[in-house]
């Protein structure tokens, strides 16, 4: 069991070490994703391969990691830790036809703060969630820059982008961004604070997920990286 109040993570030194994709995916441990006291701190090791992988991209500080755990956990605040790598989230999707299906939300936690995510952030992803902070210019303009390296490793997943935030001044909802516009991805303007379109958001992604994984597009650095960890 975790102490209270804090994530496990992968420190940057233990990330560059793991040259060999199997060995960084044991590496990291799984924040269960469930409801109530009995699931905060329950760990596993193992990230289940069959599960839905969704990445969240953007900044440092835009609220990712804020946004799935509002998601998950409704509300419930860890130590943030913005030293280390990497956090991953479990979950367990009802979906509508009654299956129940194993999500993995992965998050950068301050990774991104050195300018590059290790490929096997990317690798075998479903959607993407990429965030950006109404309240900070510079990370609405770094979004170009976060799809560029999405699309060099993991290119044609299903992306949502995301603003940020905007319980700061609801009046950013009235304007609207070329970013998603240009590239025809879904957008929604959300808040981790007082949860607006979190959920939604997030059961957008887990559906788009789902869809990918079912009838994934043709992507030759993941058909190279599964020979590879065959």
């Amino acid at each position: 069991m975790a102490d209270d109040g804090h994530f496990p993570r992968v420190t940057t030194d233990d990330t560059a070490a793991a040259t060999d994709t199997e060995a960084f995916l044991k590496a990291l441990k799984v924040q269960e994703g469930k409801t109530g006291e009995e699931g905060k701190d329950e760990l596993s090791l193992v990230t289940s391969k069959g599960a839905i992988k969704i990445i969240l991209l953007g900044d440092s500080a835009v609220g990712k990691s804020k946004l799935v755990e509002r998601f998950l956990m409704d509300g419930y605040q860890p130590q943030q830790l913005s030293t280390f790598a990497l956090t991953l989230f479990r979950y367990n999707f009802n979906h509508p036809d009654g299956r129940v299906v194993a999500v993995d939300f992965w998050d950068t936690a301050g990774q991104e703060r050195f300018n590059n995510l290790h490929p096997s952030y990317f690798y075998r992803a479903h959607a993407c969630i990429l965030a950006f902070d109404v309240t900070r210019k510079v990370t609405y303009k770094n979004l170009d820059r976060w799809y560029r390296e999405l699309e060099e490793y993991c290119s044609g997943i299903p992306t949502i982008v995301v603003a940020n935030k905007i319980d700061v001044d609801y009046r950013v909802t009235e304007r609207t961004f070329a970013f998603p516009e240009r590239r025809n991805l879904p957008f929604a303007f959300v808040s981790a604070s007082d949860g607006t379109n979190v959920v939604k958001t997030f059961q957008q992604a887990i559906m788009m997920g789902i869809k990918q994984k079912e009838n994934p597009s043709d992507d030759f650095l993941t058909m190279a990286l599964e020979l590879l960890a065959e």
